[in-house]
C-alpha cells in the first residue's frame, strides 16, 4: 500500500470525475489520500471531499500564495477547524519566492501562525517552500526553539542543507514526481540520502505528474511512479519504499487510520 499525503481533490481539474480519481487510486494500491487546503475560507469544500470518501482525509490552512488574503485568521481558528475528525494536518503554509503571489512578510506571518496551530494540535504542518531555503530554515529553527512541532517539507525541491537540517529538527521530507524529471540529479541525491524513516511520497495532484505522465493532469494513482523512482534512486525494492513511506505516514499523521480491508464475499 502507498499513501498520497498531498493532493488537491477539490480543484476543478477533478470535478467531473472525482469518484473515478479516487477509485483509480485504490486500484493502484494507494489506500489513503489527504486533500490539502489552500484557503481557510474555502475549507468547507476540502472538508466535503474528505467526508465523501472513507479513506480520504484533509488539512486546514492557507497556501503562501494566498497569505495576504487570510492574515486576519488566527491560529485559534485553525485549531478549532482542526478538531473535525477528517482533519489530519495543518496547512499548506510556508514561503514561496518563485512567484510574486503573497508578500514575503505575509507569508512569514502566516507560516508562524500555522506552526503555532501545528504545535498546539499535534497535527503535522504541510510546509510549502520554494526558492526560500534560507528564510524557511531560519523560521523553522526560530520556532523549534520555542517548542517542537510535527511537520513535513512537501514536494521538496530545495537544497541539501534545508532538507538535512529539517530532519535534524525532527521533520519529514516528501518527494513528488519531480524526482522522475530529467536534470534533477541534485534533488535525486537528496532523495537518496534523507533517512528512509523520514521520507514520504506524494503527487501534489493535479500538478507535476511523474514520468511517464509528465505534462498531463496528475492524479493520486500516479504516486506509484514516484515511489518506483525513489526505489531506483535508493537501490531498494518498491515494496520497501511502500512499506517505509506508509509506516512513516501513519507515524506522523496520528489521526489517520489505515484502511479497513474489505470483508470477503459470502460463499
Amino acid at each position: 500500500m502507498l499513501v498520497d499525503h498531498h493532493c488537491h481533490l477539490d480543484f476543478p481539474e477533478f470535478a467531473a470525475d472525482l469518484d473515478g480519481v479516487v477509485a483509480r487510486a485504490k486500484a493502484a494500491g494507494v489506500g489513503t489520500l489527504v486533500t490539502i487546503s489552500t484557503r481557510i475560507r474555502k475549507f468547507d469544500q476540502v472538508r466535503a471531499v474528505a467526508e465523501r470518501f472513507p479513506d480520504v482525509y484533509c488539512s486546514v490552512g492557507t497556501h503562501p500564495h494566498n497569505a495576504d488574503e487570510e492574515l486576519d485568521i488566527p491560529a485559534s481558528e485553525i485549531i478549532r477547524l482542526a478538531q473535525h475528525p477528517k482533519v489530519v494536518a495543518v496547512g499548506e503554509a510556508g514561503l514561496d519566492y518563485h512567484y510574486k503571489n503573497g508578500t514575503p512578510a505575509a507569508q512569514a506571518q502566516g507560516f508562524r501562525t500555522h506552526i503555532a496551530a501545528a504545535r498546539e494540535t499535534g497535527l503535522p504542518l504541510e510546509i510549502h517552500t520554494r526558492d526560500a531555503d534560507a528564510d524557511t530554515l531560519a523560521i523553522l529553527e526560530e520556532q523549534h526553539a520555542k517548542g517542537a512541532f510535527p511537520a513535513v517539507l512537501h514536494c521538496y525541491t530545495g537544497g541539501r542543507e534545508l532538507a538535512m537540517r529539517a530532519v535534524d529538527l525532527g521533520l519529514y521530507v516528501s518527494f513528488s514526481g519531480v524526482i522522475s524529471f530529467k536534470k534533477t540529479e541534485a534533488l535525486q541525491e537528496i532523495a537518496r540520502d534523507v533517512p528512509l524513516d523520514r521520507i514520504l511520497v506524494e503527487t501534489d495532484a493535479p500538478f507535476l505528474a511523474p514520468v511517464p505522465y509528465r505534462g498531463k493532469t496528475n492524479e493520486p494513482a500516479f504516486v506509484v511512479h514516484t515511489a518506483a523512482t525513489l526505489a531506483r534512486i535508493r537501490g531498494i525494492s518498491e515494496a520497501d519504499v511502500a512499506r517505509a513511506t506508509t509506516e512513516n505516514f501513519f507515524r506522523l499523521y496520528t489521526k489517520a487510520r489505515p484502511p479497513v480491508a474489505a470483508e470477503p464475499a459470502a460463499s
